[in-house]
Order: C-alpha cells, then sequence, then structure tokens
C-alpha cells in the first residue's frame, strides 16, 4: 500500500459512513424489503453488519455453538433485528469505525462485508450506486482468496476481468463485467452475476 493511500480500516469507516447516510433516507417499507441475501430484509442485513462489532472471542464462540457454526450469522441478526430501525441506525453511526471481529485484518472485514451488504441493500431497492473505485480496487484482491467467503470455488477456472478499473484474476474462460458485478458474484450474488458477459459468465452462473 502506497503510504499516501488511506488503510483499510478508514475506507471501512468511509463505506460505513455511506451507508448509514443512505440508511437515513428509508422509509419503514424500505427498510421491510427482502434484500438480495434471501430471508433478510433490509433490517436484518444492517442488522448483521453491526452483530458482530461488540463481540470477543468468548462471544463469538458461544454464538458459534448456539448456531452450530454454519448458523452463526443467523444467530446474530435474531439478537440484533429487535432492535428499532432508529435504534440500528443509531447503533451504526455509533460504530462507523468498525469494532470487535468486524475489524480484524485491520479493517478488511469491515469494508468487505460493508461494501457487499450495502449494495445487497441498494440493489433490491432499486436505488444504484456506484462504489468509490479506490474501495473497490482495495477490495477486489481480498476476495478470491478468502475461504469464508467461498469466492474461490465459483471462480475456479475462471478469468474475471473488470471494464471500469482495470482488475483482473485468474486464468480460463473470461468473465467480464464491472468490479462491483464482479465482487458481487464472486460472493453469491445470482442478480449481479446475470449482468456478467464473456465465455465463463455461464459457467460462473452455474455455480451460485
Amino acid at each position: 500500500m502506497n503510504a499516501d493511500e488511506p488503510s483499510l480500516m478508514d475506507l471501512a469507516c468511509d463505506e460505513r459512513t455511506d451507508l448509514a447516510e443512505f440508511l437515513a433516507t428509508l422509509t419503514p417499507q424500505q427498510w421491510q424489503t427482502e434484500s438480495l441475501c434471501t430471508g433478510w430484509t433490509v433490517k436484518d442485513v444492517v442488522a448483521h453488519v453491526i452483530s458482530y462489532d461488540e463481540l470477543n472471542l468468548p462471544g463469538l464462540l458461544k454464538r458459534f455453538a448456539k448456531g452450530r457454526v454454519v448458523h452463526a450469522n443467523e444467530v446474530g441478526v435474531a439478537e440484533y433485528s429487535t432492535m428499532s430501525t432508529g435504534e440500528l441506525l443509531k447503533f451504526l453511526n455509533q460504530h462507523l469505525r468498525p469494532r470487535g471481529l468486524t475489524a480484524g485484518f485491520g479493517g478488511m472485514i469491515g469494508l468487505v462485508d460493508g461494501t457487499v451488504h450495502h449494495q445487497d441493500i441498494r440493489r433490491a431497492l432499486g436505488r444504484p450506486r456506484t462504489v468509490p473505485e479506490q474501495r473497490l480496487r482495495r477490495i477486489l484482491p481480498l476476495v478470491p482468496g478468502n475461504p469464508r467467503l467461498g469466492a474461490g470455488r465459483r471462480i475456479k477456472g475462471l478469468r474475471l476481468r473488470a471494464t471500469d478499473i482495470g482488475w483482473e484474476h485468474g486464468s480460463g474462460p473470461e468473465v467480464t463485467g464491472t468490479g462491483e458485478a464482479l465482487l458481487l458474484a464472486m460472493t453469491g450474488r445470482r442478480q449481479a452475476a446475470e449482468e456478467l458477459t464473456g465465455a465463463g459468465a455461464a459457467t460462473l452462473l452455474g455455480r451460485l
């Protein structure tokens, strides 16, 4: 990283600030709209985004045990979705700089999760935005090798190429599209994958 570039934590804070400002514009009906995360409303997604900020290692182990590991996210959502939308937004504004487990790996977790889930909400509501290029350039290289996100198996044997920011990854049949669409497709969002083109696009779509 260039010494003049913001840190991952700074970018995560910027992303959360943008998300909080957007959420403040939503109606009660929009908070109840289903997001791109199957089974989760916009409110549920926001609950998930903040659900690890005040969790320490013992708390994480307890949540893993309760959710039998694979359902740990659902446990967190269930705990935080009892808050009102106003309370969730207030909590987010008090945690614009990720804390706890969300601050892991220098802010990487907060940045990637915040950006992906921000798009989950915006796309579901038909309120698109252009993710700042600086953030996309930092996020995209972090995704393919992250086992928690499952991107590796989805893009195996494919060459991804972003048409707007000059990012490339992998080898094989090509999959092209915007950096934002590639990010969301790598993290399992079918809606975004349907926007991609190239000889490998159908293969990627079929893996979702």
